[in-house]
């Protein structure tokens, strides 16, 4: 492929998601999660990871705050599971250029936290700045990314591009936008894209407190009595690849992305715009893309983070740009706001409803605040949730279209669009 092409070529590339990888408290892959995730459960369980802080909901994969690269790790093993993929791809013959691009919000400022407090109590040398083997310059200069494509070297593939984007939690869809761009432009024949965050840190829980962002209850997205988010882990990666590629070595799509749109509001460091411009813009800039009108979109993974902030714009966007028959579902309330991840796990999400067919609950719903169509969750007990419209009946439709939101501190607005193959 050449690195330059002209605006034809680009809109007439077709990317296709081929492989997904994903953990999360729900489960540590993809399929656990969404098993889980369409039972109706909740990860989020009362935790006091930090004997300093009091007990607090969260949404953690074990007992303890796992640390990035076990997060890592297990996407890719779940994106992965053998290395005969990517022999295949990377073999001589094929002459693939692999791209990596995984971000990450806070990155590993667990193991910086830690690093802090055992330097502040001595229990490294000043001089040596050691703490299990890991220095303050390796913490400080490694990325996501780069351990990723240090995995893929490791299985006889060498990626050409090494990309770690950083945009508050819109990081995942960033990511996964800058992909499809790389492979859009000939940069790339196929990337692993996504986000991971391992946001349990005293410092990280104590500044969202401050702010009054956390719950103390749960996370109850679009409901009227929604109190906050609530802080979880995770990491989604997606294989994305030009369909001639993927073609060639037989490989098959779960779906294919349509298009994107990428804004900023600069409008303040921890609040949306009240306009809500730079979301709108975005959404639209993604339909335009993706060659799409507003109730062509079958169904909207909402950002539906349970502030009051977020789901009143989330909202107001929602019903001004589309008609109320679109479906929609935050899946927060069961993973937990696993901030610059979120995106990508929202995506993974996306693309399982696509090739399920089938709509993940708005898992936390109990009251509906706004006229959305939400789709209820079934609870442990069985109780259905109390709309206040006629929104809980799911009628057997085939679903052709998603479509994924992030919005992030500092204004930061991501939209993707997805379609089953």
């Amino acid at each position: 492929m050449g690195q330059n092409c002209d605006r034809h070529d680009i809109a007439m590339t077709e990317v296709w998601v081929t492989r997904m990888g994903l953990c999360s408290a729900l489960g540590t892959t993809l399929q656990q999660s969404w098993s889980a995730l369409m039972q109706g459960e909740t990860a989020i369980r009362l935790q006091q990871p930090f004997l300093d802080l009091p007990p607090l909901p969260l949404a953690l994969l074990g007992k303890q705050p796992a640390h990035l690269d076990h997060l890592l790790g297990l996407a890719l093993d779940d994106l992965l599971p053998t290395s005969c993929m990517l022999s295949d791809v990377a073999s001589p013959r094929a002459q693939a250029n692999w791209g990596v691009v995984v971000g990450s919000s806070r990155g590993y400022q667990l193991e910086m936290e830690q690093w802090s407090e055992a330097w502040s109590r001595e229990e490294i040398p000043h001089d040596g700045v050691e703490l299990a083997g890991t220095s303050w310059r390796k913490l400080y200069g490694q990325s996501p990314a780069s351990r990723v494509a240090c995995s893929l070297a490791a299985l006889d593939c060498v990626p050409r591009l090494v990309l770690s984007p950083r945009a508050a939690c819109s990081t995942g869809l960033w990511a996964i936008a800058q992909a499809v761009e790389l492979i859009q432009m000939g940069q790339c024949d196929g990337v692993i894209a996504g986000a991971v965050e391992a946001p349990l840190t005293p410092l990280t829980i104590t500044g969202f407190q401050r702010m009054g962002a956390l719950s103390g209850e749960g996370a109850y997205p679009f409901d009227q009595h929604r109190t906050g988010f609530v802080l979880g882990e995770g990491a989604a990666l997606l294989c994305l690849e030009r369909r001639e590629f993927a073609e060639a070595r037989g490989a098959q799509p779960y779906a294919k992305v349509l298009g994107f749109g990428l804004t900023n509001d600069a409008y303040r460091a921890n609040a949306p715009a009240p306009d809500a411009a730079g979301a709108i813009a975005a959404t639209q800039d993604c339909l335009h893309r993706s060659s799409l009108y507003p109730h062509q979109i079958d169904y909207i993974h909402a950002h539906g983070t349970a502030t009051r902030l977020n789901d009143d714009a989330e909202a107001a966007l929602i019903q001004r740009l589309f008609p109320f028959s679109v479906r929609v579902s935050s899946t927060k309330g069961a993973t937990g706001h696993t901030l610059g991840a979120s995106g990508a796990i929202g995506a993974a999400f996306c693309i399982s409803a696509l090739h399920h067919q089938q709509i993940p609950p708005c898992t936390g719903l109990r009251q509906s605040g706004y006229n959305l169509n939400l789709h209820v969750p079934h609870t442990p007990h069985g109780a259905a949730a109390r709309l206040t419209s006629p929104s809980a009946s799911l009628k057997t439709t085939r679903l052709k279209t998603a479509l994924c939101l992030s919005f992030g501190f500092g204004g930061q607005n991501a939209a993707i669009a997805f379609a089953a193959p």
